[in-house]
């Protein structure tokens, strides 16, 4: 067993990839092919502490040989980070490197082409459904048919627009390596850490080649540095303030949550009551229109009944004339009354 020094901590991992051996070691893992002529490139540390994110990036330029000896030239953008973050920041790292000039082939190459880019994410944490511990994205060139197109030279004009991109999910590392990749990724395995400090791996070297090792001893040199221990603690402590900062905004926004749920639940509440409010005036709306409609009814009756008043006045007054007259000529009350089929009181009444 042996010590080395947490290489997910940005200062070790910084530390460990500022050694092109080591560096040629992981990298030439990862990609599959011999990592030769491999150089960081301008600004090429990024480390990012915010709210949510601790990512640290590198970008290399490096000369890729494989089994058959062909040779590319190829630029590495190397992004590792040690909380879940969006992919939106990747993405725009990774766009950075499409829009430079620097990564253009100029010479022999008048069109001037765009370096191909591969992307290696070495994540501490995991993605989606995906429980394999590294998973490679790799295009290939398609027909209409579906058929795979045998070009020979990968094109230039495609290689400038597309990339490929290996992805290692750290929690997904087991203790029992199976081939070079795995025990050189062992590195990275969190379960390895030592329970009183967790700046510290203790790593089963058993059967390690001598490439491997490399990286072993770099980590080793990590651990006995009091910088690099002592910016461990740095980066401790801001995980613990982005932790207490997440604490915090977490709390408020399940309190907010709830105010929001409140709030949602009195609008509901005013809601209901408006609707209640607005069938009462539906309703006394209604009783209104039912009031108006017997009040016009009954001004309607009044004026008939006025109407048969004044018809029935008129019509008691022109008896009262016709009985005067009669009066006027000598005829008596009674022979009147027989006359007209009224009563004598009748006829006194309208003489009133």
């Amino acid at each position: 067993m042996t010590l080395i020094a947490n290489p997910i901590y940005d200062s070790v991992f910084k530390f460990l990839m500022e050694d092109e051996r080591a560096a040629k070691v992981l990298l030439s893992a990862l990609l599959k092919r011999d990592v030769q002529d491999l150089k960081m490139r301008r600004n090429e540390y990024t480390n990012l502490q915010q709210t949510r994110i601790s990512l640290f990036r590198i970008d290399f330029s490096a000369k890729l040989v494989d089994a058959s000896g062909k040779e590319q030239l190829v630029l590495i953008e190397l992004q590792k980070t040690w909380l879940a973050t969006e992919t939106l920041r990747f993405r725009q790292y990774l766009g950075t490197q499409y829009l430079s000039k620097d990564n253009m082939l100029e010479e022999n190459n008048p069109k001037g082409f765009g370096l191909p880019i591969i992307s290696i994410y070495i994540l501490g944490h995991k993605v989606g459904d995906l429980q394999q511990p590294v998973v490679y994205v790799r295009r290939r060139y398609l027909d209409s048919d579906d058929h795979e197109i045998d070009t020979g030279v990968p094109d230039a004009f495609i290689e400038s627009l597309t990339h490929d991109s290996i992805i290692v999910q750290i929690p997904y590392l087991k203790e029992n390596a199976r081939n070079h990749l795995e025990r050189i990724l062992s590195i990275f395995d969190q379960d390895y850490r030592i329970a009183t400090d967790e700046h510290l791996l203790n790593i089963n070297d058993e059967g390690m080649e001598h490439d491997e090792r490399l990286l072993l001893n770099r980590l080793v040199l990590a651990a006995a540095s009091p910088e690099i221990r002592r910016d461990m603690q740095v980066e401790d402590e801001i995980l613990s303030e982005i932790e207490a900062r997440d604490t915090a905004i977490m709390m408020r926004d399940k309190e907010l949550k709830q105010k929001s749920q409140e709030i949602e639940q009195k609008s509901q509440e005013i809601e209901q009551k408006s609707q209640e409010i607005e069938q009462k005036s539906q309703e006394i709306e209604q009783k209104s229109q039912e009031i108006e409609q017997k009040s016009q009814e009954i001004e309607q009756k009044s004026q008939e009944l006025e109407q048969k008043s004044q018809e029935l006045e008129q019509k008691n007054k022109m008896m009262g004339n016709m009985i005067k007259a009669l009066l006027d000529v000598g005829m008596g009350e009674e022979m009147i009354a027989e006359k007209l089929s009224i009563s004598v009181e009748d006829i006194k009444n309208l003489m009133r």
